[in-house]
Parts: structure tokens; sequence; C-alpha cells
């Protein structure tokens, strides 16, 4: 795989990782406005926290991910997915 594909395939993972990782641990404000009711952003966000548990998180799948498009065992023409031989 190239090095812009690779690099673009781990950007792609690690925004769904961030937005899967993101709401995990928020707890909201226990006092909300009196007048309108709304909570506000969350007490403690811990972002850094959250961006390192991301790009782990990323790491490991991209490398499962770079894995499987290197190797040709999944493959439709040398792997298990290949069709007959003739």
């Amino acid at each position: 795989m190239f090095n812009f594909t690779a690099f673009v395939l781990y950007v792609m993972i690690w925004m769904v990782a961030l937005f899967a990782i993101l709401p995990l641990g928020v707890a909201p404000d226990q006092a909300p406005d009196s007048a309108t009711g709304w909570r506000g952003a969350p007490v403690a966000a811990r972002m850094w926290r959250k961006l390192a548990i991301t790009t782990v998180v990323s790491a490991v799948i991209w490398l499962g991910v770079e894995a499987i498009i290197v190797n040709d065992w999944l493959s439709f023409r040398h792997g298990i997915l290949a069709g007959p031989k003739d």
C-alpha cells in the first residue's frame, strides 16, 4: 500500500474512532440553567485522554486493516475469495 493511501486510511479510521469514543465518560453539569434548562458542556471532557485513546485504538484497527490489504489470503485473485480454478 502506498504511503499516502495508508495515511488517508488511518485518518478515516481515526475520525470514526474519535466519534465513537467522544461520548464515553461524559457527565453533564448537574445544575441546569434556571431559565432554559440547558446543561451546557460536560463538566470534565478530558479531551487529551480521549485523543490518546482514539490514537491507540485507531492504530490497532489500522494495523489489522493494513494486514488484510497487504496479504493475499483475502483476495479475489489468490485467496479464499478467489473463484474456481479453470
